[in-house]
């Protein structure tokens, strides 16, 4: 993409996501990408010559039509991606129509092919178990050491006893945590901030980790730490739950995220109120949280099947 279209259009979008809507990083590379693919789907098609302040919803019908088939060179969208792009691309054209550099959102209103509905994956209590045993077998058989054995518990310990983004996870400073209590301010989506309970297990784990080998615990330390004390990636706990996932025997495509699926599907399966595990993963909309009921459903009606004799 040309510098003068990234200075003129969207670096002060950016600026206003990061600034005002305070997004993560993380969302801001995903807004740029749908930018990028976009801005290389006018170039394909010869339309970027009239200009953003052009387009229509015939303009914009045809791009949901087209990225669906992956034509003119560019690789096929499939509706998940399609949809997130298109979010980026209506917040984009509903910034500039506000600031009166397009006359109106050519996306607003525009209908989208129907998302499959995919249930979330999640652990078994039984395959968490597994999972978070890991780092103590790897430790007797001498496989690593002390210090990445009660580190690496303590990072799924926390995903999945706080039901913590991993980049929510990574953030993470001592002044966070209430020892006494065992609860930590976590800043979520957006910046907003929300209690969370660890448990019993995670906060013990931590306190462990942090006396014996953390050797700075300040306010502004990081609790996820590498052996040389800085803080830990995003990456590196993606990479390092990879280990135990074959060690378990588990789906190495299994992200930390699901980590946090379990958590929310392990406490509504035990009877916990929906609203109260909205609040504990920090959703906005009690419709996010919902899709866990619809995997609890799922499972009473797996084991109705398998058990009563009449089904």
């Amino acid at each position: 993409m040309p510098g003068s279209v990234t200075s003129a259009w969207w670096v002060p979008f950016a600026d206003f996501l990061a600034k005002e809507r305070r997004y993560s990083r993380y969302t801001l590379r995903n807004y740029h990408q749908a930018f990028d693919d976009f801005y290389r789907w006018l170039q394909a098609r010869g339309a970027w010559e009239r200009g953003f302040e052009a387009l229509t919803p015939r303009d914009l019908r045809d791009w949901v039509i087209e990225r669906q088939r992956g034509l003119d060179g560019l690789p096929r969208l499939d509706r998940r991606t399609l949809h997130n792009h298109a979010s980026a691309l209506r917040a984009f054209f509903k910034y500039w129509a506000r600031h009166g550099r397009v006359q109106r959102n050519p996306l607003a209103g525009m209908p989208l092919p129907k998302l499959e509905k995919r249930l979330p994956q999640f652990l078994t209590e039984e395959q968490m178990k597994a999972l978070l045993t890991g780092p103590q077998r790897l430790l007797e058989n001498q496989g690593i050491d002390a210090f990445t054995a009660w580190r690496d518990r303590l990072v799924m310990e926390l995903l999945y006893g706080g039901g913590l983004r991993v980049s929510e996870l990574v953030n993470l400073n001592h002044g966070d945590i209430d020892p006494e209590s065992g609860v930590a301010r976590v800043l979520g989506k957006g910046r907003k901030e929300r209690l969370c309970p660890l448990g019993q297990v995670a906060a013990a784990v931590l306190r462990k980790f942090r006396n014996e080998f953390t050797r700075e615990a300040g306010p502004a330390a990081p609790v996820v730490i590498n052996p040389n004390q800085s803080r830990m990636t995003v990456r590196a706990v993606q990479l390092m739950l990879k280990r135990y996932l074959a060690l378990a025997e588990l789906p190495l495509d299994l992200t930390p995220h699901k980590l946090r699926h379990s958590y929310a599907t392990h406490l509504l399966n035990a009877g916990a109120d929906l609203r109260l595990v909205q609040e504990l993963l920090g959703h906005a909309s009690l419709a996010s949280t919902q899709i866990y009921t619809h995997v609890s459903i799922a499972r009473l009606k797996d084991i109705y099947n398998h058990a009563h004799p009449r089904a």
